[in-house]
């Protein structure tokens, strides 16, 4: 029998809220129908159950105009429809929610207490349906999908972060306790890398992945495409290259397809104690490159500028906005006194820096990359090593014939291409001035941001 009109018609006659049958979903079996769930619940009735079965037989999807009515004779009137949200799709599962995320080319789904469950969209979250969900409902959905060693982890710790696969489609995902109740993120993850075409990186970046030693940095905000910039210049090296790759990561995000490199892919809490434990155990396995998920304590950094250093390739990313950022954000994650001694270093190790944003395009089709980079060379080593990391732009203004590009230059030219909004550049630029004709007439606020 059809659960998805019986649940119309349990809502419509008033038997049941929306967090009611959300909820009775998870418990429901072939040989068992949502209404029997929600009798064994004791929100319906025996008595109205049976009744309501006869009806529904009585009116099954299909029937005539004057037959199929989901309200019987004695029924209250319905509810005045909620507002419409701008994608909507039926409550069902979380796997069918992460599902729909990858067709509607959201990068995010969010289930959240005494909320929609919503997608991320070209940067904005947009809810899929018009049913709230309590904190009962949200964690019946989960443990229905999620399987029950990754559940008791959850509630012994309070956070999780694992990869929930569904077929070959992935979705990094975390789950965290609220003051609501249970929450969970998933981060759709593509299931094809984008070639060095297709990810529209500048033709410099292919420069840095030529280097044999050194460590290559990709940086920019949460959610502004590192791990797809990082997963595109690794499959190169595993295509293109005969040499054994390590990577550390939390979790593991993309599977590498056979190519001509040993690849060694280790996920930090299930193969590994730690990120440090794992890159002082990768030096010892022979590694030509090392690809971390993201820098994010002293000791890793430590870890990753020393094997810089001794003849291994590093690539890594960071959550820093521009190159000269990412720079004192690297040297600044050091006590004071050990500060020149890793500038030193750092100036002979880093081989550059790809700094990159996502920006909704003007067409609202989708997200288009803004991209800085920064490739060192002797004046930018020099640069560093004397702790002028401020005057790198400057320094990047007189690369640019060498392969430099400057984050402002990357907006303009999508704004001058019209695939972007000025405004949209204007909000993400260095240097905003060169952006204030983009926000002329907006307000104080946008000359008090440019009077400087």
């Amino acid at each position: 029998m059809n659960n998805e009109f019986i649940a119309k018609v349990i809502y419509t006659n008033q038997l049941a809220s929306r967090e009611q049958i959300m909820a009775a979903r998870a418990y429901v079996t072939p040989q068992k129908t949502i209404a029997d769930v929600l009798v064994e619940q004791g929100i319906i009735a025996s008595d109205v159950c049976q009744k309501l079965m006869v009806f529904i037989r009585q009116n099954t999807p299909g029937a005539s105009p004057q037959q199929a009515s989901p309200t019987p004779p004695e029924a209250k009137a319905p509810e005045p429809p909620a507002p419409k949200a701008e994608i909507q799709i039926e409550a069902g599962t979380l796997d069918a929610y992460l599902q729909e995320a990858r067709r509607n080319n959201a990068s995010d789904l969010h289930v959240t207490p005494n909320n929609p469950v919503a997608f991320r969209r070209f940067g904005k979250l947009v809810s899929i349906h018009d049913h709230v969900l309590d904190k009962h409902a949200v964690e019946n959905l989960l443990r229905a999908s999620i399987s029950g060693e990754m559940i008791e982890a959850f509630i012994k710790k309070g956070d999780l972060e694992f990869v929930h696969q569904i077929g070959s489609d992935r979705y990094r995902s975390v789950m965290m306790r609220e003051r609501n109740g249970w929450t969970f993120t998933a981060r759709v993850i593509p299931n094809e890398i984008p070639s060095f075409a297709a990810s529209n990186l500048p033709p410099s970046c292919l420069n840095l992945i030529k280097w044999t030693q050194g460590m290559i940095l990709i940086t920019g905000p949460v959610g502004s495409g590192k791990s797809t910039t990082m997963a595109t210049l690794v499959n190169m090296l595993n295509q293109e290259r005969s040499d054994h790759i390590i990577t550390i990561e939390d979790p593991i995000e993309v599977v590498y397809p056979p190519g001509k490199c040993q690849m060694t892919q280790r996920e930090i809490k299930k193969h590994t104690e730690s990120q440090a434990t794992a890159l002082r155990g990768a030096l010892r396995q022979d590694p030509d490159v090392l690809v971390i998920s993201e820098l994010r304590d002293l000791e890793s950094m430590q870890l990753a500028v020393s094997a810089a250093e001794t003849g291994h390739l590093v690539l890594a990313t960071m959550n820093t906005t521009s190159a000269s950022r990412t720079i004192y954000r690297l040297v600044d994650s050091f006590p004071p006194d050990e500060r020149q001694i890793i500038r030193n270093m750092v100036s002979e190790s880093l081989r550059g820096v790809i700094s990159q944003q996502l920006i909704p395009r003007m067409d609202g089709t989708g997200m288009v990359p803004a991209y800085e980079v920064l490739l060192v060379n002797k004046a930018i080593s020099n640069l560093i090593r004397k702790d002028n990391a401020h005057m790198i732009g400057s320094a990047m203004m007189t690369g640019r014939a060498g392969g430099m590009v400057l984050l402002d230059d990357s907006l303009q030219t999508l704004v001058d291409q019209k695939l972007i909004d000025g405004r949209e550049a204007f909000y993400r630029a260095i240097n905003v001035k060169n952006f204030a004709k983009y926000v002329a007439g907006d307000g104080q606020m946008h000359l008090e941001l440019i009077s400087d």
